[in-house]
């Protein structure tokens, strides 16, 4: 629910209150301090109108499902409205005697008034409702909001554990190719010492065989 209608709301339950008291004050009035209450409660009305169309605004420019219970809402608040202006117009009509202001006080408005606080009796119902659904909404978009936070910090640490192993991937690629390079190098080595050895085995040889001849001719002799 728009937290902008609920804020008209509660400021129109209030006005709604107050001008129900102020007119009841009223019928029982006379003279400078009458007109002084029926100013108040003109601007009141007045008040409330401008609400209402507020009210009615922010209702309309909501999604379908919350705009249709908003909508039924706003009925009562009219229909709330219109009973304050029909208390005015009685209050501020030129026939309206004593006896007549008695009656009014005593029957007719006493039965408006009557509709009138149930109306906003049961609207404050409504209202309260929907606060308390608000709420609700609001600690399941906290729980949401907590929710979306943990699985960001999971996904960043997932993302450090994948930087880490391609580091030791990496790392591993590095050995593997010293490794290899040492391979190469023992096999040099090998190599190498195989010919060092080969080499050394004709010396040895070839110097068994001068000696041999050494030997030979020096016995011959």
């Amino acid at each position: 629910m728009s937290e902008v209608f609920e804020a008209y709301e509660r400021q129109y339950c209030e006005i709604s209150a107050s001008l129900s008291r102020k007119c009841t004050s009223a019928a029982q009035l006379d003279g400078e301090k009458k007109k002084q209450k029926v100013s108040e409660i003109k601007s009141g009305i007045e008040d409330a109108e401008n609400l209402i169309r507020k009210m009615d605004l922010e209702a309309r420019s909501l999604q379908p499902s919350v705009k249709a219970a908003l909508l039924a809402k706003m009925r009562e608040y009219k229909s709330d409205l219109n009973n304050l202006k029909s208390e005015l117009k009685k209050l501020t009509s030129p026939n309206l005697n004593q006896a007549t202001r008695e009656e009014l006080l005593e029957a007719g408005m006493a039965d408006t008034l009557a509709v009138s606080a149930d109306q906003r009796g049961r609207l404050l119902m409504s209202t309260e409702r929907l606060n308390q659904s608000s709420d609700r909404i609001r600690e399941g978009r906290r729980t949401m909001l907590e929710t979306e936070e943990l699985g960001v910090s999971i996904l960043q640490d997932l993302h450090q554990q994948r930087q880490s192993l391609l580091h030791a991937n990496n790392t591993l690629h590095g050995v593997d190719d010293n490794i290899g390079k040492s391979r190469k190098i023992l096999s040099a080595m090998s190599k190498r010492m195989d010919r060092n050895k080969w080499m050394i085995g004709c010396v040895i040889a070839v110097l068994v065989v001068a000696i041999t001849l050494i030997l030979y001719f020096k016995l011959a002799h």
